[in-house]
């Protein structure tokens, strides 16, 4: 469908193949002589191009000053002068053949006849007049330099350079062979000569540089018509509302989407000559006129708008745009409108989505967390076995019943003691049993000791661990005070055995910071999940050396910086740009959540997660920048 108009009646607005010259001027009195001048030719002419119609009505005028300078001959010139039948019957038949050049414009599609008719009377009868009067001031009169600027300009250069040699001819040859010297001042008729046909390289010069302005004016015309003709199939063919209006903020043009578009917003297709918020209520009419007067001032607004389409909610995005000439001067406006509905309810889903997989991800973390638990207190519970057995055969293999025979022993010789110490063998071997006796009770007893504070300890990790697991194990999304070094320790606690048992050390070197706002949760997730990642990439390498640094400081712009360092298989060059992909991973068993999930976490903390690798078997740096003053978090 053509582009509508509210100033037209018709669907469709006509315009001309090329434009007229009438349509690029002011009214006024050229623009009436114009007039008279179209009134004068036919109608191919008045439909030519503006090159052709510019002739012709040069032509008609020049015909024009023809008859009326006939006319005053006829009525003052002829009868004074010395021969006024022989002149008033010429200058009766030039009267005659410019008034038929004039009725034959009338009726010709094209000029050249009229035209080549006309430059052959201007010639001739400079021809004429010299050889009759024989005076050198007829010869050289500058009526003469009509004949070059007509001819070039009406018939072209070659016809021009014929009719401007006849001439020249005249002046130069004709006249001074006729009346030699010193009736005749011939470098006169030389120079005159000459001036005719520096006119006529003149007139071609002229004619040559406006031709190829307007060549290239009929390209650029050309070249504006066939854009016009794509912006306007661009316009027509497109689903999104488009409107243009003036400054006064009624509707130029609109496409058929636009239609709909202002029956939707605005009650109906605006009635002519009123105002594209003429249907509004009061209150909605103030707001899109001051919108109207912002963009006006050449401001850009963009905004959406709750309405129905084919009874169904639907969300419109529109936007208001000047539209700019040279000078930046706004000369009118632009409505541009979308269809957004089906793009809030996708965000709608994605944002639901994203809960659901921030909930996946928590539950996932939350069962690592419990994971690292399980392995940290049942590797601890072994411990606690191991200990509880020793201590029962020590307390198995105590000499407790030494004790209870000396017991026994002093008790039978109760009534002679001192002779039992003195005479009787046992007696006297007793004071150097109960020595030895009480040397090994005391290292058995330390023993003992040393077996329970063992078991002590290993209560206390299993009790610290779960306690940690239990403060952790809040509702995400509070944001407390973190210590950051207390938190990194935190992560390695859960990690300590699993590290152990490969052979993987863990070197820490923690800068002062201060205590942040974050969400304990969320970092504690991404410590988790790094710490984890580094000790797969650890056993997957045949580095003998295989280290973990964590490093706690402050970027270059003062944000608190973690970094996790590792020396492990490192991160391929093609791997780089999907590594916080979703569902990208190198693990076998992965499931390609764990860093998408804590580059998210790290941006809704108002911070960022980045990586650096040298390559393969070159380790890898993974960094957490995160605000040190508490910043408002992202919606």
């Amino acid at each position: 469908m053509p582009v509508s108009s509210a100033m037209e009646a018709g669907p469709h607005v006509s315009r001309p193949s090329q434009p007229s010259i009438p349509a690029l001027v002011r009214p006024g009195p050229w623009t009436r002589v114009l007039a008279r001048l179209d009134a004068c030719l036919s109608q191919p002419l008045r439909q030519a191009s503006p090159v052709e119609l510019n002739r012709g009505r040069l032509l008609v005028g020049c015909l024009g000053m023809m008859l009326l300078c006939d006319v005053l001959a006829l009525l003052f010139y002829v009868r004074p002068s010395p021969e006024p039948l022989r002149t008033g019957a010429v200058q009766l038949l030039c009267l005659v053949l410019f008034t038929g050049l004039l009725w034959r414009l009338r009726q010709a599609s094209s000029i050249r006849m009229p035209a080549w008719v006309l430059c052959f009377l201007v010639t001739v009868s400079i021809l004429y007049e010299t050889v009759r009067t024989g005076r050198q001031a007829v010869a050289v009169s500058t009526m003469a330099m009509l004949v070059p600027m007509l001819s070039v300009y009406l018939l072209g250069l070659r016809w021009g350079l014929f009719f401007s040699l006849l001439t020249a001819t005249n002046m130069g040859l004709v006249h001074p062979l006729l009346y030699p010297p010193p009736d005749t001042n011939y470098a006169l008729n030389l120079y005159s000569a000459l001036f005719v046909l520096c006119g006529w390289l003149v007139s071609w010069m002229f004619q040559a540089s406006r031709d190829e302005a307007n060549a290239a004016l009929e390209q650029a015309l050309r070249t504006l018509r066939d854009s016009e003709s794509k912006l306007v199939s661009l316009v027509e063919s497109t689903d999104d509302p488009l409107c243009s209006l003036d400054t006064k903020g009624r509707v130029i043009a609109f496409n058929p989407a636009g239609t709909e578009l202002c029956r939707q917003l605005f009650g109906g297709e605006p009635l002519r000559g009123g105002t594209l918020f003429d249907g509004l209520a009061p209150q909605q009419r103030a707001l899109w006129k001051a919108r109207a007067e912002r963009t006006l001032l050449g401001e850009r607004i963009r905004f959406q708008v709750d309405t129905v389409v084919e009874g169904r909610p639907s969300v419109m995005d529109l936007s208001l745009n000047p539209i700019l000439v040279a000078g930046r001067r706004v000369v009118g406006m632009t409505l541009f409108g979308r269809d957004i509905t089906a793009l809030k309810q996708a965000e709608a889903r994605l944002g639901e989505l994203h809960r659901n997989l921030l909930d996946v991800s928590r539950q996932a973390g939350m069962a690592e967390m419990a994971t690292g638990v399980l392995h940290n207190v049942g590797n601890t519970l072994n411990s606690v076995n191991v200990s509880a057995g020793l201590l029962a055969d020590q307390l198995r293999g105590l000499r407790v019943p030494g004790v209870v025979k000396a017991s026994a022993l002093l008790r039978e010789h109760a009534r002679d003691l001192a002779s039992f110490f003195t005479h009787d063998p046992r007696g006297q071997k007793f004071p150097a049993y109960l020595e030895t006796l009480a040397q090994q009770l005391t290292a058995e007893q330390e023993a003992l000791l040393k077996e329970t504070r063992l078991l002590e300890r290993s209560i206390e990790h299993i009790k610290a661990v779960v306690c940690m697991q239990q403060s952790h194990a809040r509702v995400g999304g509070v944001v407390e005070e973190v210590s950051i070094p207390q938190l990194l320790d935190d992560a390695l606690r859960l990690h300590t055995v699993s590290f152990e048992r490969v052979g993987i050390q863990v070197r820490t070197d923690y800068a002062p910071v201060p205590p942040v706002m974050v969400d304990r949760h969320k970092l504690l997730q991404i410590l988790i999940n790094l710490l984890s990642n580094a000790r797969h990439a650890l056993l997957d390498s045949d580095q003998p050396d295989k280290h973990i640094l964590l490093r706690v400081g402050r970027s270059a712009e003062g944000r608190l910086r973690i970094e996790v360092v590792d020396n492990g298989v490192g991160i391929l060059p093609e791997n780089k740009p999907r590594l916080f992909t979703q569902g990208f991973t190198t693990k076998k068993q992965g499931h390609g959540f764990g860093l998408h999930i804590s580059a998210l976490a790290a941006v809704e903390m108002n911070g960022l997660l980045t990586f650096t690798s040298a390559g393969p078997n070159q380790g890898a740096t993974f960094t957490i920048e995160l605000p040190i003053q508490p910043e408002a978090l992202p919606g």
